[in-house]
C-alpha cells in the first residue's frame, strides 16, 4: 500500500505591519523564582517599546514588579502565569498563580489580608494613575487566583508628574 502524503499545511505571510498600541496581547509562563519578577519586567519593557507604548513604562513596570513578585510567594506550583493586553486606552496585566480560595472563610480572611498586603504599592501606583486593581478566584479550569491591574493611558501618562 502506497503511503499517503498529508496536505501542505496552509501558508500564512507574516504580518509587516509594526506593531501598534492595540495590538499589544502577550501572554508568559514564568517559573516561581526570584529572578522572573525581573524577567517579567524586562519582557514587558520591550513589549512596550514596541509598541509605542513607552509613556507609561513607570506604572507598568512597577505593576508587573508587585503582581508578579505577589505571584512568586502565593503559587503552590512551579510556575505562575502574566498576561499584558492593551484594549480601549487601557494596559491591563493580569498575573495567576496557584495559589486556591481556602474553604474556611476564617483561612480566607486571613490569606486575602496578607495577599493585600502584599499589593499595598500597586494599590498606589493604581489610584494615581486612576486605574483598578484586586484580585479572587481564577476562573480558569485550574483554579488558583487571579489578580489585576488596570492603568489608563492618561493617568498612566501623568503618573509621577507631580
Amino acid at each position: 500500500m502506497p503511503a499517503t502524503r498529508c496536505p501542505s499545511a496552509p501558508t500564512y505571510p507574516a504580518d509587516p505591519t509594526p506593531p501598534v498600541p492595540e495590538t499589544l496581547a502577550y501572554s508568559f509562563t514564568l517559573p516561581a523564582a526570584l529572578s522572573s519578577p525581573a524577567l517579567a519586567r524586562s519582557a514587558t519593557r520591550e513589549v512596550l517599546r514596541a509598541h509605542g507604548l513607552t509613556d507609561m513604562l513607570d506604572p507598568a513596570l512597577q505593576a508587573v514588579g508587585e503582581l508578579t513578585a505577589v505571584a512568586c510567594q502565593f503559587t503552590e506550583s512551579q510556575n505562575y502565569y502574566l498576561t499584558l493586553r492593551y484594549r480601549f486606552s487601557t494596559l491591563r496585566v493580569i498575573a495567576y498563580d496557584s495559589h486556591p480560595r481556602h474553604t474556611s472563610p476564617h483561612l480566607a480572611a486571613v490569606c486575602d489580608t496578607h495577599r493585600r498586603a502584599a499589593l499595598r504599592v500597586l494599590a498606589r501606583v493604581c489610584r494615581a494613575c486612576d486605574g483598578t486593581w484586586g484580585f479572587g478566584e481564577a476562573r480558569e479550569p485550574g483554579g488558583g487566583t487571579r489578580m489585576w491591574a488596570t492603568l489608563p493611558r492618561v493617568g498612566a501618562v501623568a503618573y509621577g508628574a507631580t
